[in-house]
């Protein structure tokens, strides 16, 4: 039965459910799990949980831990990454510094200033494990978590390492349109194909009917354009901006998707990754702050959520994952697992090379998953995964205007994963210069300048820029 090592495994809750999602599989109970982290006391933590479960299921599992990377990764069948380089300390730099230049980002770990220079720290990282993968482990199949998703993949498919990396933007949007269309999830089906956090659904049927213009009528109602109806037709902008986190539930069930709905109204389309989120990768939406707050009048902002992360706060679900039965959540990493050692198949939605399968040499394939995207770049679309491995399905073209506005974000990946491989520093300057919203936003003086700030204030973990 396979080895099953997860890096990372020190996190307080993604280890613990992933884990109990491999278990849910009789045929995976006789694996071994292998748990690394750097952190000696929160490893020691997960595998006491990890333990437990395993004792109170009566499980045949085997579960081993341990500090050093070489030893987890020596025969891996599998290995699971779940991490971010340098924490929060980092993550700080990441948001700060930009605001201070302007430059507001939400969440900050997909493009942008804190895409890239996250994308940086983990990059350095990765080439250690793809060294150790190429000497101990090289048939083994990488299930990739850590953002930034595109990027980070991107570099790795460069350095031949097998890898399909995982997100939750599909299954979320999905589950979502489907909801707001008011038709049980079971019966919807869809394309959808891009980039991670940018992929479109360019076809959402129900029963077999397209219901894409249906799903237009209800968005297009639901969210008008805040920016041209009357104002005395909608609350004031500002009433929403000032009533703060105790009305976000409230606020977000009505007033969340005005970003996508607004791309969807000028392109045509609705992308994954909430309009929070998605705000940043475009040049649109954050422009000021009367602008951000007539599209997302509730402020989420991810860098303040993980820096009053309360592990108390999911103490209840953290116990119901270590006493409760087992049961699959809706990530992909086990279902993968499954198909490849049993070979019952699964189609998935994972982060690829645009070349092919994972693994694949690009100098051996001529074709495009997605036609009209770079044929170097990195994809998500939807895979079959059976003992053959994981295999795209081939995308065609996406509609124009999409794939326009993913190679914007394209351009940023490419010059950012250069300039991480090559420890140059005039790549970074210029991958986040391409960056859509900081080129709105800024100068080129100004983002030299910025650019410099981050890499003074990262320095501990970018030691290969000098």
């Amino acid at each position: 039965m396979p080895k099953i090592t997860i890096v990372g495994a020190g996190g307080y809750v993604f280890p613990i459910r992933l884990t109990v999602d491999i278990l849910s599989f009789a045929e995976l109970q006789h694996s071994t799990i292998y748990l690394y982290d750097i952190d000696g006391e929160r490893l020691a933590r997960s595998k006491r949980l990890i333990d437990g479960i395993v004792e109170r299921n009566n499980l045949p599992t085997r579960v081993e831990a341990g500090l050093d990377r070489r030893e987890a990764l020596r025969g891996a069948d599998y290995v699971i990454v779940a991490f971010q380089v340098g924490g929060v300390e980092a993550y700080k730099w990441d948001v700060e510094i930009p605001r201070r230049y302007g430059l507001d980002q939400c969440v900050g770990d997909t493009l942008g200033p804190g895409g890239v220079f996250r994308g940086l720290r983990s990059i350095a990282v990765f080439e250690e494990i793809a060294r150790d993968m190429h000497d101990l482990c090289p048939d083994a199949l990488m299930l990739q978590y850590a953002n930034p998703m595109s990027i980070n993949c991107w570099a790795l498919n460069l350095m031949g390492i097998k890898v399909v990396g995982l997100c939750h933007s599909v299954q979320g949007t999905s589950k979502m349109l489907a909801h707001e269309l008011g038709v049980p999830y079971e019966e919807v089906s869809f394309k959808c194909g891009g980039i991670n956090h940018q992929a479109w659904f360019t076809e959402f049927r129900h029963k077999g009917v397209d219901v894409y213009p249906r799903l237009r009528e209800v968005m297009f109602q639901k969210y008008p354009s805040p920016l041209e109806v009357d104002t005395e037709s909608r609350l004031p902008v500002s009433r929403f901006a000032q009533r703060g986190l105790d009305h976000q539930a409230e606020d977000e069930v009505y007033y969340h998707e005005r970003v996508r709905t607004e791309i969807m109204r000028t392109f045509g389309y609705f992308h994954t990754e909430s309009s929070h989120h998605g705000s940043e990768y475009v040049p649109w939406f954050r422009k000021n702050p009367d602008i951000v707050n007539a599209y997302i009048p509730v402020r989420w902002d991810y860098y303040q959520i993980s820096c009053s992360y309360q592990e108390e706060s999911h103490q209840e679900y953290l116990r119901q994952l270590c006493e409760g039965p087992l049961h699959l959540s809706e990530e992909y990493g086990a279902r993968i697992i499954h198909a490849c050692e049993t070979g019952e198949p699964v189609v998935i939605y994972g982060n690829v090379p645009n070349w092919g399968a994972p693994g694949t040499d690009p100098k051996q394939s001529r074709s495009h998953i997605i036609s009209n995207l770079p044929h170097n770049c990195c994809v998500e679309v939807a895979c079959l995964v059976d003992r053959n491995g994981v295999q795209p399905v081939a995308f065609g073209d996406l509609p124009p205007q999409c794939a326009a506005i993913n190679r914007q974000s394209i351009n940023v990946q490419e010059l950012a994963v250069l300039a991480a491989l090559n420890r140059d520093r005039s790549l970074v300057y210029q991958a986040i210069a391409m960056d859509p919203l900081t080129g709105a936003l800024l100068t080129l003086p100004q983002i030299r300048r910025m650019v410099d700030e981050m890499f003074e204030a990262e320095k501990q973990w970018l030691p290969q820029f000098g």
